[in-house]
C-alpha cells in the first residue's frame, strides 16, 4: 500500500498540469467590444486582442464615418479602418457567425470579429439621453452581457468617462493597452548607469587598456557588462578620480568603455556653451560624435535640451561644416485656448511655435559676441545663424529626404509613434536626428507616457550602435524654475 500511494504521489504532479491546461482551454474566450475611439488611435487594434473575439456596434461604425474625411492623422487612421473591415466582410462567408482573424491577421489573432446586426434596445437609466453615441455603445453591451452570461463581455475604450460610466452601470470596461510600449515609465531606459563602489573589484582582474583617436578604452569582463547596452553611459563618483565613460561594444560578459570629453572644460566649449552638469555633458558627446545618427534627450523643462542641440548643431553647420543646415520642426499642439488661423508663409505660421527657438538663438548669439565685435557684428553673426536654420511644420513632411541636414524635433512627446516613424524615415545620408521632450508634458489626447512616440523610439534604439539617449535630470534654468518644478 504504501509503495502504491507513493507511486500515485509521483504521478499526481504529471497529471495535474494536464487537468489545468483542459479547463484553460474549456473556459470561454473573452468577448471585447471596442469604442469608436480605440480604432482611430489604432487600426491594428483589430488584430491586437490574440485567441478572444471582437465586437464592434452599429455606432461605432457611424462614428467613423463621421470622421472619415479630412488631412488629420484620425482622419487617415479611420480610412485605414474601413478598408480593413471592408476587406474582412467581403471574405467572410457569415457575418452573424463571425469573420475569423486568423488568415488575414497572419495568425497574430485567433478570435473572431463580430458586427452588430441586429437592432438593440438594451435597458439603461433614465438619466442617461439615448441619442449619444456613447450610451448607444453601453445599451448594446448590456445586450450582450444578458446574451453571453457565462461569458465575460468587456469594454475597451480611451475615454476615462465612458470607462466610468460603463463601472458604474456594473459593466467590466478596460483602457486599450497594445499600444503601450512600457506599462510604468520610472522603467524607461536613461540611458545613463551609475556603477557601484565594489564595481572594479569585480570587473578589474584581466583588464586591458589603450589608446584609439586619442581616447582611452578599455576592455573589461565581469558580472556587469551584459547589463550595459552599446553607447550607454556610466559613471562613478570617487574622492580622487572620477569615472565617466561610454560603452562601445558588448559581448557577453566583455565590455568596451571609451573616456569622454570633458565639454565641462571652457577649452571644449560649444558654440560658447559648456556643460554644467553630468548629464549634460554625455549630451553633448552624443550631439557632437558624427557617428551617433540618432539623439533622444529627455528631461523636465529648463533642463538645457533645446539649448545644448542648438549649440552643437550651429558648431557642426558653421565650424566643421559636417551638415548643410539645421532643420527645426515641432508638433503644434496648443496649451490652451486656440488663437485661430495664422497668417503668412510656412515659416511665418510656424513662428509663434517657436519661440523655445528664438530665446536660445538669443542666448547663443551673446556667448558668440563676447569676443567684443559690438552691434554690427552680433546683427551679422544672426543673419548667418538664421540663414541656416530652417522652421518646417510637421504636415508637409511626408514624401520629403533630407540629405546631410540636423534635424532637430522639438516637443516630440506629443508625437504618435507612427508619425515618429514618419519623421525619422525622412533621415537620408548623413542626416543626423535630434528627438527633445518631457514625457511629463503631454498635450495630444489619447495619448500617455507609455503610449507616446518619444517613449517608443527610446526604448527601441536602446542598444544601437548609432543611437544614444540620455535623461537630464538638473534643471539649468534659474533658481525660480527649478524650485517651481519641484513644488507645484
Amino acid at each position: 500500500m504504501a509503495r502504491q500511494s507513493a507511486a500515485q504521489a509521483k504521478a499526481a504532479p504529471k497529471t495535474a498540469p494536464k487537468a489545468a491546461k483542459k479547463a484553460v482551454a474549456a473556459s470561454p474566450s473573452k468577448l471585447f467590444v471596442l469604442d469608436t475611439n480605440v480604432l482611430m488611435h489604432d487600426p491594428t487594434s483589430l488584430f491586437r486582442f490574440e485567441e478572444h473575439d471582437i465586437y464592434i456596434p452599429i455606432m461605432t461604425l457611424e462614428e467613423l464615418d463621421n470622421h472619415k474625411k479630412g488631412m488629420s492623422e484620425i482622419s487617415r487612421n479611420v480610412r485605414q479602418v474601413s478598408r480593413m473591415l471592408d476587406e474582412l466582410v467581403a471574405s467572410s462567408e457569415s457575418i452573424d457567425e463571425g469573420v475569423e482573424l486568423t488568415g488575414p491577421s497572419n495568425k497574430l489573432a485567433t478570435g473572431r470579429l463580430f458586427l452588430q446586426t441586429e437592432a438593440i434596445s438594451g435597458e439603461l437609466p433614465t438619466a442617461l439621453p439615448t441619442g449619444k453615441a456613447d450610451n448607444h455603445i453601453l445599451s448594446v453591451l448590456v445586450h450582450l452581457q444578458r446574451k453571453h452570461p457565462k461569458r465575460q463581455v468587456i469594454l475597451v475604450s480611451k475615454d476615462i468617462n465612458m470607462r466610468i460610466k460603463a463601472r458604474a452601470l456594473g459593466l467590466a470596461a478596460e483602457d486599450y493597452f497594445n499600444d503601450k510600449v512600457l506599462e510604468d515609465t520610472d522603467v524607461l531606459y536613461a540611458g545613463t548607469q551609475e556603477l557601484p563602489a565594489n564595481f572594479w573589484d569585480k570587473h578589474g582582474q584581466g583588464m586591458e587598456s589603450w589608446k584609439e583617436n586619442g581616447k582611452t578604452r578599455y576592455r573589461l569582463t565581469g558580472p556587469m557588462c551584459p547589463q550595459f547596452m552599446v553607447n550607454e553611459f556610466v559613471w562613478q563618483e570617487g574622492q580622487g578620480n572620477p569615472l565617466a565613460a561610454w560603452v562601445k561594444e558588448v559581448s557577453g560578459k566583455t565590455a568596451v568603455l571609451e573616456t569622454l570629453t570633458d565639454y565641462s572644460h571652457p577649452k571644449n566649449a560649444v558654440w560658447g556653451i559648456t556643460a554644467r552638469n553630468r548629464e549634460q555633458n554625455f549630451a553633448l558627446n552624443l550631439l557632437m560624435n558624427p557617428e551617433i545618427d540618432f539623439v533622444t534627450l529627455l528631461g523636465q523643462a529648463g533642463t538645457g535640451k533645446t539649448l545644448l542641440t542648438l549649440a552643437a548643431g550651429l558648431t557642426q553647420v558653421l565650424e566643421s561644416k559636417l551638415y548643410a543646415e539645421i532643420i527645426m520642426t515641432r508638433v503644434t499642439v496648443p496649451v490652451g485656448e486656440d488663437i485661430g488661423f495664422l497668417p503668412g508663409t510656412e515659416e511665418e505660421k510656424m513662428a509663434p511655435w517657436m519661440g523655445a527657438l528664438e530665446d536660445n538663438l538669443e542666448v547663443l548669439n551673446k556667448t558668440d559676441d563676447e569676443a567684443g565685435s559690438g552691434d554690427w557684428g552680433r546683427a551679422a553673426t544672426q543673419d548667418l545663424i538664421r540663414s541656416r536654420i530652417k522652421v518646417k511644420s510637421l504636415n508637409f513632411m511626408r514624401g520629403r529626404t533630407f540629405l546631410n541636414k540636423y534635424l532637430i524635433i522639438d516637443e516630440a512627446q506629443n508625437l504618435t509613434p507612427k508619425q515618429m516613424k514618419t519623421l525619422i524615415t525622412r533621415a537620408g545620408p548623413g542626416t543626423k536626428v535630434v528627438c527633445l521632450g518631457n514625457i511629463a508634458q503631454i498635450d495630444t489626447p489619447y495619448l500617455t507616457e507609455g503610449s507616446s512616440g518619444l517613449t517608443y523610439v527610446v526604448d527601441r534604439f536602446k542598444g544601437w550602435d548609432h543611437s544614444g539617449h540620455v535623461t537630464l535630470a538638473r534643471g539649468e534654468r534659474s533658481r525660480l524654475a527649478d524650485h517651481a518644478a519641484e513644488v507645484l
